[in-house]
Parts: C-alpha cells; structure tokens; sequence
C-alpha cells in the first residue's frame, strides 16, 4: 500500500509540474512579492515590518490557484474511478495527492520564500523562521484546498471557484502562520506559542481534509 500511496504522489506531483499549474503558482507568488515594494515604496522599516504577511499571502493565493485540477483530470479520464475501487483507501489516496501537490507547489515556495523576503528587508536571522512558518504551514493549505478541489471536481470548470469556496477556512492558518513569522521581526508576540498552533493546524488539516474531501468524491460519483 505505501508502494501505491508512493506512486500516487510522484505522479501528482509530475502532472502538476508537467502541466504548468505548479509553475504558475509559483510565478504569481513571485509577481505578488515583486509588485509589494512598489506599491509600499521604499521604507525598508515598513516593508520588513509587513514582509512576512505578504510572503504568507502569496503562498496562500499561489496554493489555492494550483489545485482547481487536484481531482478533476483525474474525474474526467477515468482513474478516479479506478482509486475509488482500488483497494487503498479513498482518504489516503486524497492525502497521497495532497502530498504530491505541495511537493510541487508549497515546497517551492517554502524554498524560495527567504530569497524574497531579502527583497523585503527582512533581516538575514528571521529569514529562516519565516520559510519554518511557511514549511509548518503550507502543507494545510493544501489540504485544506483539497476539500474544495473534491467539491468542483464533478463540475468541470474550475478558476477560482477552490480559492472562493476554501478561502475563509484557511484564515486561521493564516492568522498563525502570520504571527509566528512576525514575532521575530516586529514582536512582542513569541515565537513559540503560534508555531506549535500552527503545527497542530496542519496535523489535524491532516486528519479532516481527507475524509471531508473523499466524502465528496464519493458523493459527486453517486
């Protein structure tokens, strides 16, 4: 079974950089970041001080626009009939999937998140805690957009509508994720406290995402 679970995440993650939608989260992440300074203007003070908010915002927006296809090229030729009677369970297929999309679209982010927050003017010593706080929390982002991927998966159109239906699920994600990036740069809220939060966010993100997302699977197929 993890042999299987395994080879559905490689190939999650190979049609999404495949077909683009990975590369486009990530330059829309890259344009979200670049077009912040010039509208700001160049208080370094200011910039750093809202940086980790704006990085944490991209990632959210640059998440969400990548999963509208999770499930749906998967309806449309057929092998999401053949995982539904497969003999590997549903909800672990939906987080094997879940899995390979964030390899293709959060881990990049996560990875290219401190080379951005240079731009910024986040200092050198917070830039590791910000990329932590987006490693910790990315992968919930995911799952939780995974829930609205199931929804549209049976419509055939898809755009923004994962972005409209999950967005306010994710605000407390975001809250967290925000704070704890923060709290090294602007203060004097600990590190701590919302890292362990947002952590304990994404392990239940974990726990829920699948079996509400494998619901809906189900329930578009009947």
């Amino acid at each position: 079974m993890i042999a299987a679970l395994t080879a559905i995440a490689a190939q999650t993650a190979r049609l999404s950089l495949r077909g683009g939608g990975a590369l486009v989260g990530l330059v829309f992440f890259l344009a979200v970041i670049v077009v912040v300074p010039f509208g700001v203007g160049p208080d370094l003070k200011l910039l750093a001080r809202i940086g980790p908010a704006m990085l944490w915002i991209g990632a959210l927006l640059a998440t969400l626009l990548g999963l509208d296809r999770l499930f749906r090229d998967d309806r449309e030729d057929g092998s999401l009939d053949l995982l539904m009677l497969s003999d590997v369970p549903l909800e672990l297929t939906v987080l094997a999937k879940c899995a390979g999309a964030w390899l293709a679209t959060g881990l990049p982010l996560v990875i290219i998140a401190p080379v951005l927050g240079l731009l910024l003017g986040i200092e050198p010593g917070a830039l590791l805690a910000v990329a932590g706080t987006l490693l910790a929390g990315t992968p919930a982002l995911t799952l939780i957009g995974s829930i609205g991927a199931a929804l549209i998966a049976a419509l055939g159109r898809g755009g923004l509508i994962v972005a409209v239906l999950v967005l306010p699920f994710t605000i407390p994600v975001l809250i967290f994720g925000v704070s704890a990036a923060s709290a090294l740069i602007v203060g004097p809220t600990p590190f701590l406290p919302p890292f362990l939060i947002l952590c304990a966010l994404t392990m239940a993100s974990a726990v829920i995402a699948p079996l509400a997302a494998a619901a809906a699977l189900r329930a578009s197929a009947d």
